[in-house]
């Protein structure tokens, strides 16, 4: 269930990670193409203010997504409001406060960002200036949308978070053809363009937030110090990668206009964008790995987090691989795109894209392994990672190399840097193993103390009736070796037979979709766990037998049974999955 969870998910990530690439990448050919290299230029050195956004948005929607795997992994929807909480009244304090400074400092922005100074005759400062006015209005639309699609994850509302990337995609396309054709607002109109799609995504994403049906709720008592302390912690990772991103940017910026000018600046905007749309794939990638690794590590499932890591390595190595050929063999048409009316750009920009490339596989692996340590909270090794790959070995790589290249060294510094990461990783795994290997388990880097041992453990997927009655005999089996008395592994194969005969009855047949639940029986001193995961229609028996408590005591037989002996029974919906624990 794993794979085809992980599979499910990343389609829907990889196109929230790409609501604001798609936005910069239509923004760079509408610029390239009709507004001209200075206005490329400005747009480039307008980027690390529109990381900054990106970086604060991302830290709450990776602090969200590790608090609300433990909160919801618990069943705690108490603590699952405070998260929802906290993290709508941060997002909105950043929107208006980021809004304000921008607006009020807007020309020494520019100039720090490398502009130059505000005079008469410097065009590329100006165009500067009016495109981040233009962007920074759809500030508080960039910075909620980013923190609704963890929830939306959460909840399984798939369809919608892909419904409001696309029709923002149009609108900003729609909008920008306006801009240029007919409005004429120049780099103020296409910052706004951006705007108004931000908008549109933000509107149809919050609708599901107003239904009687969310599973999220808002509350001023659920805005506690507290909360936003480890949202904060559990978000740090993130912030410490784009703050690093952004420092990125802007040396290298520096160091191309050093060495080659506003021409390799130009060049390097269109990689840049070029690269965001790729660089989707592999942030999709390495959200999911976060989300599902903080939920897995909260239910202390050594044998998911196993899989896990496996899973997210071959999506890594396979997705990649295909982004990194169609990206050497189109990068000329991509490049043309953009840029039309400078040869020597045009020329630059295509080199640097296909050797950029070659860095994904690597980047996406990073980024996975980065992310899920984040999940586990080896958020040593996730700030160790980011550091590394974002702005160590990258700006010292680019530096060195653009020495003797020029702009072209500054394009290998992405894979040099990729590369020197991932044997960083690698080395430190194998160190702690005192092997070299490749194995997931020990790439999982879990404790050895982590959870229950295997011997421990009961694992089955059941797709039909005549798994129900096996998974049930061999849950009995499994109870008697390790020392249960008859009378109680019966209980136990009794409960896992009735609850997921129960599922497979009358979930399996509610639509035309393929369906399956996983079994997993885990021995822990004076407890015996039972989890039971299924991909059906929602249904939380916890609350039904709560409201079907005074029926007849004849009806809903099986479900009172098994409630009758459990000590615990707590139920949660999260990912679109039913997950119930019973604990004996």
């Amino acid at each position: 269930m794993i794979k085809k969870l992980f599979r499910q998910m990343l389609l829907t990530q990889v196109m929230s990670a790409m609501t604001v690439m798609i936005c910069m990448l239509i923004d760079s050919i509408m610029i390239g193409r009709f507004l001209g290299v200075n206005s490329m230029t400005a747009y480039g050195l307008a980027s690390p203010v529109l990381m900054v956004f990106a970086a604060l948005g991302s830290m709450l929607s990776a602090g969200i997504q590790v608090q609300c795997g433990k909160t919801m992994g618990v069943g705690d929807r108490e603590a699952t409001d405070s998260c929802f909480s906290v993290s709508v009244f941060a997002a909105a304090c950043i929107s208006v406060i980021g809004l304000a400074l921008v607006l009020l400092f807007t020309s020494p922005i520019a100039t720090l960002l490398g502009a130059g100074p505000a005079t008469a005759d410097n065009e590329v400062h100006q165009l500067t200036v009016n495109y981040l006015r233009g962007f920074i209005i759809g500030a508080p639309a960039f910075i909620f949308a980013q923190i609704m699609v963890p929830y939306m994850q959460m909840s399984g509302n798939r369809t919608r978070l892909v419904v409001a990337v696309g029709v923002m995609t149009i609108g900003d396309v729609v909008f920008d053809l306006l801009n240029v054709f007919v409005v004429k607002a120049g780099m103020f109109g296409m910052g706004l363009a951006s705007s108004l799609s931000y908008y549109i995504a933000f509107f149809i994403g919050v609708v599901y937030f107003f239904k009687k049906k969310c599973m999220f709720h808002f509350h001023w008592r659920g805005v506690q110090r507290k909360t936003t302390g480890k949202i904060v912690t559990y978000g740090m990772p993130t912030i410490i990668n784009q703050v690093s991103l952004v420092l990125m940017v802007f040396l290298f910026n520096q160091i191309l206009l050093s060495v080659s000018g506003n021409t390799a600046v130009a060049a390097y905007s269109v990689i840049s964008t070029v690269g965001n749309i790729c660089y989707s794939f592999c942030f999709g990638i390495g959200s999911v790995a976060l989300m599902l690794s903080s939920i897995f590590y909260t239910d202390e499932d050594r044998s998911s987090l196993r899989v896990l890591v496996k899973t997210m390595s071959y999506f890594s190595v396979l997705l990649c691989g295909i982004v990194t050929i169609a990206a050497v063999l189109l990068a000329s048409p991509l490049v043309g795109l953009f840029l039309t009316d400078d040869p020597s750009a045009k020329e630059m920009a295509v080199l640097g894209l296909r050797l950029f490339s070659l860095s994904l596989i690597p980047s996406a692996l990073n980024t996975s392994f980065k992310n899920y340590y984040q999940g586990i909270n080896r958020t040593g090794y996730t700030h160790m990672i980011s550091i590394l790959q974002s702005l160590v070995f990258s700006v010292a790589f680019a530096f060195i190399l653009s020495r003797f290249l020029a702009a072209t060294g500054v394009w290998l510094a992405f894979l040099c840097a990729e590369v020197s990461t991932l044997l960083v990783i690698a080395v430190l795994i194998w160190s702690k193993n005192k092997q070299i290997t490749l194995s997931s388990n020990a790439f999982a880097f879990l404790p050895a103390d982590f959870g229950a041992s295997e011997k421990d453990c009961f694992e089955m997927t059941i797709k039909d009736q005549n798994d129900v009655v096996i998974a049930s005999q061999q849950a009995d089996d499994f109870c008697k070796q390790h020392g249960e008395n008859a009378k109680n592994s019966m209980m136990i194969a009794l409960c896992i037979e009735e609850m997921v005969n129960n599922i497979v009855e009358h979930g399996f047949e509610k639509d035309n979709k393929s369906h399956n639940v996983d079994v997993r029986l885990v021995i822990k001193p004076q407890r015996r766990v039972i989890r039971i995961r299924d991909n059906c229609v929602n249904f939380d028996p916890v609350e039904y037998m709560k409201l079907h408590e005074a029926d007849d005591p004849t009806s809903h037989i099986g479900i009172r049974m098994v409630m009758k002996m459990v000590t615990e029974a707590n139920y949660v919906n999260s990912l679109g999955l039913n997950n119930l624990t019973l604990v004996l």
